[in-house]
């Protein structure tokens, strides 16, 4: 009897709690940080210009795309060819410090909010590493995607490409309601130390051209 008793409540969470707690989470974060949010939209148009939010479109659950909302904080530098530089050569001081304090993730609530995202999930990736997962690591299009999840706890982009997806698949095996309090509660941690922000060379990670055979 006591052990079917978090079994119930791992599966209500599921069915219903985890959305319930994304929306009065994400409501409540909003409501107090909506003026650090306008001074941040402020800043990135004086430093960075128009337009203020970075669009992408993203998979979200079940591989269907879903547009990202975040602050932008690369410029739109083009070589001769008319082709965008490289991020690390994109990116300004002004961008890192937002990438490095987390906070150009801010208007991914909006996406919590509107049901594409969960506060707590897989990272959204790019539609162009569908065609390129095998069958395990497509799985982690069974939940919805996290603006953190259980990989950025543990490496961020430290992490190999694998790394991430054994640490993706874990979570969705196993994540509830403790799991995903844990992860937002060592996510802050995370953002304070200002961890795993990049891998070495990179802006962010380099592109992910499938696992090896």
């Amino acid at each position: 009897m006591n052990g079917s008793r978090p079994r119930i409540l791992s599966g209500f969470y599921r069915k219903m709690g985890k959305r319930t707690f994304d929306l009065v989470a994400s409501l409540l974060l909003l409501s107090v940080l909506w003026p650090l949010i306008l001074l941040v939209a402020a800043a990135t148009r004086w430093k960075l210009g128009q337009p203020v939010l970075f669009r992408q479109r993203r998979p979200g659950l079940g591989g269907h795309p879903f547009t990202l909302f975040k602050f932008r904080t690369m410029l739109d530098t083009r070589s001769s060819a008319g082709d965008l530089l490289p991020d690390k050569e994109r990116l300004t001081p002004f961008g890192e410090f937002l990438r490095k304090t987390s906070i150009d993730e801010l208007p991914a609530l909006w996406n919590v909010i509107r049901g594409d995202m969960s506060l707590v999930g897989p990272r959204p990736l790019l539609t162009e590493y569908l065609p390129l997962y095998n069958e395990c690591q497509a799985r982690r299009h069974e939940v919805l995607p996290g603006i953190t999840g259980w990989a950025q706890i543990h490496g961020r982009n430290d992490l190999r490409w694998e790394e991430k997806f054994e640490r993706d698949l874990w979570y969705v095996e196993n994540y509830g309601f403790r799991t995903d309090l844990r992860i937002l509660a060592r996510t802050l941690w995370i953002v304070v130390a200002r961890r795993g922000i990049s891998a070495q060379g990179h802006a962010s990670m380099p592109k992910f051209r499938g696992s090896d055979p």
